[in-house]
């Protein structure tokens, strides 16, 4: 992005907000953030020092520690252990002569585990140096790395990931992936005007595609109400929920519809500024969308009078996170952007009256302002010919795991989940997570026909985030929901005890249940424990990281009481207190 763009936000911006963007360099730069670097970066930015390591130790992508010349990011999500995450584990380990969460001895290479880079159609995937490489295996590892010890930069040999967009609407009734023509939307502005839009958006009914399927023309709406300026428009692009990718495959494949979508956005509440907060994974789409926004500047409709409208003046910048889940939740996305923890906000207020700066802010994500642009290239009426009555439009889907074509899915609603399944050449399908870790359950068994989520008959029988992870009768469910525990208790931000005590109860429950060391008290005390942390944790992250857990034990009783341990009773008894001498010794003042 160009120089004088950039200098616009640091009229509103405080310095402090370019705390991210200071520590990316370090850390591209020197491959960790030397203790230099933190005190030089505290007399900056008037902070302690304790401050910046607190802000460095929360993100994953940050290292106190050199993180390698080459480091290597290796996808750990359901989807990549069941694809071979261990078997590339080794030979990585072998080629690079590092172990999983240690650089070798050399510090030529850093091979470090993350929860989920948004390639779960790729699996197994990998990031070096923040550049994808897909459809791993071993002869792939080995060549890689002998090409970064030749000499060879990962922006040279990395993979270019397949935007595996399987399905659309028959007969051109596409939304998403129609022809695009730049501008086309911001035409329309002048005409409709402010109320224009928001009749558009009322009329087509659309909803936040971020998973809480808000109202968008309200959340407008609300925000278009305070007087206060400067106002901010936000998009989300840090789609961190395991097993979905549609924001990757929007965001590489119509950056455009993405971008004109936040103008129109900007235009309805009277917003000034704009910014996409790509997640730190997605890095290597940074440029792309650079690119993008500096096309829309040259043909004005970035910057002053947008499209000759007078007094319409905006302008977006990128703003990377550096990987953390939690960010996802739109206050702790602010907390970031202003250069803190990404902790969440006690929400005394919504975004749209205080957010960014505590000014008015729109968050929307990045499918919901696709679907803004193409609403208002097509018109209402034209939108709300897809779908059914009550849940017009069409919706994208992200698809991995048993299954013969991963990829994108856009469906329109109405349609059957055996219907998707079929499109999609799902195996053998068993148990389906739905809207990833965080979503819920399914199950097309016979015996569960009696579940209502069977049919998708619309976005209120199944709160579809965007993604379906697919497991056929041969997966161990108990080792899924053991990958999903792990993965909330390592992205909790620590802040409220239901979650952070929570969380690692909930593991030990599994993993006695994995060891077949369970009773039936366990499995209350998992529920017990899953709604405890839903009702008092104080943010989505916490209140929706059991969910999966409880309707698994709902709709598999079955399968649960069928691992409950043969062992005697005084077995059981001496293996727990072992675990407790273990905890105390662990965690002993």
């Amino acid at each position: 992005m160009s120089t004088d763009v950039h200098q616009n936000f640091f009229v509103v911006d405080p310095e402090r907000s370019q705390l991210l963007s200071a520590l990316w360099q370090h850390q591209l730069q020197d491959r960790h953030i030397s203790r230099e670097a933190i005190k030089r970066l505290a007399e900056k930015y008037q902070l302690s020092e304790i401050e910046i390591e607190g802000v460095v130790s929360f993100y994953h992508f940050f290292h106190l520690k050199p993180a390698g010349k080459h480091t290597i990011y290796l996808n750990k999500s359901i989807t990549a252990e069941l694809k071979g995450f261990e078997r590339i584990r080794e030979t990585f380990e072998r080629e690079t002569g590092a172990r999983l969460g240690f650089t070798d001895p050399s510090g030529t290479f850093g091979l470090f585990a993350t929860p989920c880079i948004g390639l779960s159609d790729h699996e197994p995937a990998a990031l070096i140096d923040f550049y994808p490489f897909t459809n791993l295996n071993a002869l792939k590892v080995k060549d890689i790395i002998n090409k970064l010890k030749e000499g060879n930069s990962a922006a040279e040999i990395c993979d270019i990931p397949q935007e595996n967009i399987r399905y659309t609407p028959a007969n051109n009734r596409t939304i998403f992936f129609a022809p695009y023509t730049r501008g086309e939307a911001i035409a329309k502005l002048a005409t409709l005007k402010q109320d224009g839009v928001l009749e558009q958006l009322k009329r087509s009914e659309l909803s936040g595609r971020g998973g809480a399927f808000f109202p968008t023309w309200k959340k407008w709406d609300t925000c278009r109400s305070y007087a206060t300026s400067p106002k901010f428009i936000i998009c989300n692009a840090d789609e961190g929920e395991p097993g979905t990718f549609k924001d990757r495959v929007l965001l590489s494949n119509q950056p455009g519809s993405v971008i004109e979508g936040m103008i129109a956005a900007a235009y309805t509440v009277g917003a000034s500024y704009g910014m996409i907060y790509l997640r730190g994974e997605y890095r290597w789409l940074a440029k792309k969308l650079e690119e993008e926004i500096e096309a829309f500047h040259a043909q004005g409709l970035l910057g002053k009078s947008i499209a000759g409208i007078e007094g319409f003046d905006f302008d977006i910048r990128l703003e990377l996170g550096a990987g953390a889940y939690v960010c996802g939740e739109e206050t702790a996305l602010l907390e970031s952007m202003e250069g803190k923890r990404g902790e969440p906000r006690t929400k005394w207020f919504y975004p749209v009256e205080k957010g960014y700066l505590q000014l008015p802010t729109v968050v929307n994500n990045v499918e919901t302002f696709a679907a803004v642009s193409r609403i208002l290239q097509l018109g209402a009426d034209e939108y709300l010919k897809r779908g059914i009555p009550g849940s017009p439009g069409t919706k994208l889907i992200s698809i991995s795991g048993d299954c013969e074509r991963p990829g994108i899915y856009e469906i329109e609603w109405g349609l059957t989940i055996a219907e998707l399944l079929e499109l999609c050449g799902g195996k053998d399908p068993y148990f389906i997570q739905v809207s990833g870790p965080s979503g819920e359950p399914i199950s097309i068994k016979e015996k569960f026909r009696r579940i209502s989520m069977l049919d998708l008959k619309d976005q209120k029988d199944i709160r579809c985030g965007g993604s379906f992870m697919i497991f056929n009768s041969e997966r161990d469910i108990v080792h899924i929901l053991m990958n999903f525990s792990e993965f909330f208790k390592h992205e909790s931000c620590g802040v409220c005890t239901p979650c952070r005590a929570g969380n690692f109860i909930i593991q030990r429950k599994l993993e006695r249940l994995q060891n077949g060391l369970a009773d039936m008290n366990d499995l209350k005390e998992l529920k017990s424990w899953g709604n405890l942390m839903k009702t008092t944790s104080r943010c989505g992250l916490g209140k929706t990281a059991t969910n999966s857990i409880i309707q698994s034990l709902e709709k598999f009783d079955d399968y649960f009481t069928g691992r409950f341990a043969k062992t005697d009773n005084s077995i059981i008894r001496k293996f727990n207190h072992q675990l407790a001498v273990a905890d105390y010794e662990r965690y002993k003042p």
